[in-house]
């Protein structure tokens, strides 16, 4: 069963062309792990400062795998996080042949985490 993620990501001024050239190299190296079967970075068409993520992992432990790698802790918790305005993560559960198979309920990722 797959582990959804979907992350938007809005920089503080000034950090935009920065957290795009970190998305770049994260999507590269992420997409790499043996969990991860997609890693998507948008950018809105009508906002330059919005970023969204969605990420699919094999499983919940997959995403868990991925938060302890080396490039997340240096790409996203040491350069990018500090750049953010706004961090949201939202797990979704996947709708497969009329059911709904959520995994993650008992997670505790926390949905939000603004930054001042």
């Amino acid at each position: 069963m797959s582990y959804v993620i979907v992350a938007r990501w809005r920089p503080r001024d000034g950090a935009t062309e920065k957290i795009q050239a970190i998305l770049h190299e994260l999507a590269d190296v992420v997409r790499r792990e043996p969990g991860n079967l997609q890693f998507t970075v948008l950018r809105a068409c009508n906002d330059a400062n919005e970023f969204l993520l969605y990420e699919v992992y094999a499983s919940e432990e997959a995403f868990r795998d991925h938060q302890e790698t080396e490039h997340f802790k240096r790409l996203v918790l040491e350069r990018a996080v500090p750049m953010l305005s706004v961090r949201e993560r939202t797990p979704y559960c996947v709708i497969q042949d009329g059911k709904i198979e959520c995994p993650m309920r008992s997670s505790s990722l926390p949905s939000q985490q603004p930054f001042g």
